[in-house]
């Protein structure tokens, strides 16, 4: 094998047994790492590595970096990390990472926290690389700090990671600012993201702006989240569509918001057809809804089945469904046409023992986006977030049982004192409301907390007999 035999230059490193390079280049490269030459060493590492004699690619690299090679370091950090061997894999990023190398800092830092949860240890590695210029580590670094309560580390990093054109960064900047109740700070990262490319930052500015009152700036930034296909900012467009009376254009941008899977855009978009003239249609989307256990669905499919096919089966089927999950003209409906088909109301354990009454009270444009930013910043995290119809279900309520009440009444003591629910109970889905409508005055209610206050909401409307 010749050269390929001896490496004096070389102790305690065993020379790979590759064949004879038949390309002239190849040779020399070969014959120049084998004496000694580390830079020759990682390229033939790299060219083994491209044909796939993995094996082979990691024998060059390691004796590449046991000769300082820092890249041939790096790359048997992804070698190790590739092939399970976790251990080795940290081994060798740190080796990189000592030396400055950003990326082989940030990959040990990932692997540090992914597969042990060394909180510690991974903080120091993101901030070096983040210090070395590592954008994707400093919002990494911006996480942890969010994590461990220090939102002013939190908001230096992401600041950093945003302004190296990290549009996530920007994004959570966007969230954070909104969440202490400073606009203009979530305005201003929002559109530094939107302008960037990022749909979703351009589809919550877009809610800010309509949750104050600027449908015209809204409507800007729902068209730019629009043309990226996002399907919240398609559902806003036809709303705002379907309020200036242009049925087409919000049926167009529903059926592209329930395309994308928006779940309230299905039944929207059965709506409008159904307001066009186009029976077939609403049929197949209303459809769509009711089988995602969307109770006005089921209950505007019923509706079609009977007046358009005399359906009474389906009618009830779909009645049925809407009525069980407390939907009080559904049940009105299953109850007549059960009637007219000869059988028994009585029989129908939706209609004996009433669910919780379903809320199908639609929300104005500035509570609706309310309710979506509050959902969206609670949940930004993979953590579980609210269903905005929830918090809007919530948000309603509160107008609903205040409506009447006198001037310069305190709306607690009021509204306790009408319903007879206890004044705590009533107080804190006061104070929930208004952290939903002015963010920052109070903490983000816990999905738990939700399902607890729309019990509340619920209770409140069947004792003061509001629907």
């Amino acid at each position: 094998m010749g050269a390929t035999e001896a490496a004096p230059a070389w102790p305690g490193f065993p020379v790979p047994r590759v064949p004879e390079p038949g390309d002239p280049a190849e040779a020399r490269l070969l014959a120049t790492a084998t004496e000694g030459d580390a830079g020759a060493a990682h390229l033939l590492g790299r060219l083994y590595a491209e044909r796939g004699d993995r094996a082979a690619a990691r024998q060059w690299w390691e004796r590449a970096a046991g000769a300082g090679h820092v890249d041939s370091a790096y790359n048997l950090g992804v070698w190790h990390e590739r092939h399970g061997t976790s251990e080795e894999a940290v081994a060798w990023f740190e080796r990189a990472a000592r030396t400055g190398d950003a990326d082989a800092a940030t990959h040990l830092a990932t692997l540090l926290l992914d597969r042990w949860g060394d909180v510690p240890g991974a903080r120091h590695w993101f901030e070096r690389a983040a210090e070395d210029g590592s954008r994707h580590a400093a919002h990494r670094l911006a996480l942890l700090c969010e994590d461990a309560g220090d939102g002013t580390g939190a908001r230096r990093w992401h600041r950093r990671a945003a302004l190296d054109g990290d549009l996530r960064s920007a994004g959570d900047l966007g969230f954070l600012g909104y969440a202490a109740g400073d606009a203009e700070e979530a305005r201003h990262w929002w559109e530094y993201a939107a302008r960037g490319g990022d749909a979703a930052a351009a589809h919550h500015l877009g809610l800010l702006l309509e949750a104050t009152g600027d449908a015209e700036g809204a409507e800007t930034f729902y068209r730019l989240a629009f043309r990226a296909e996002h399907p919240g900012a398609a559902y806003r467009l036809g709303g705002m569509a379907l309020a200036g009376q242009d049925v087409r254009t919000a049926r167009a941008c529903f059926e592209r918001a329930a395309r994308g899977g928006h779940r309230e855009a299905r039944r929207m978009a059965g709506v409008t057809c159904l307001e066009l003239g186009d029976r077939l249609a609403a049929a197949h989307w209303f459809g769509r809804a009711a089988e995602a256990d969307d109770p006005e669905g089921a209950y505007h499919l019923g509706l079609l089945l009977v007046a358009e096919h005399n359906d009474l089966k389906g009618g009830v089927h779909w009645f049925r469904q809407a009525a069980a999950r407390g939907h009080y003209r559904a049940a009105m409906e299953l109850r007549t046409l059960l009637s007219l088909i000869g059988r028994s109301p009585d029989a129908e354990p939706c209609l004996l023992d009433s669910p919780p009454p379903y809320w199908d009270r639609p929300a104005d444009p500035e509570t609706a986006a309310r309710a979506e930013l509050a959902a969206a910043t609670s949940g930004r995290r993979g953590d579980a977030a609210p269903d905005p119809a929830d918090l809007a279900e919530i948000l309603g309520t509160w107008d609903a049982v205040t409506r009447g009440m006198p001037e310069g009444a305190d709306a607690v003591a009021w509204v306790a004192e009408a319903s007879g629910l206890h004044a705590s109970a009533v107080g804190h889905l006061g104070s929930v409301r208004a952290a939903l409508l002015t963010p920052g005055t109070g903490p983000w209610p816990t999905a738990a907390e939700v399902e607890h206050l729309l019990g509340t909401a619920r209770d409140l409307r069947r004792r003061l007999d509001v629907r």
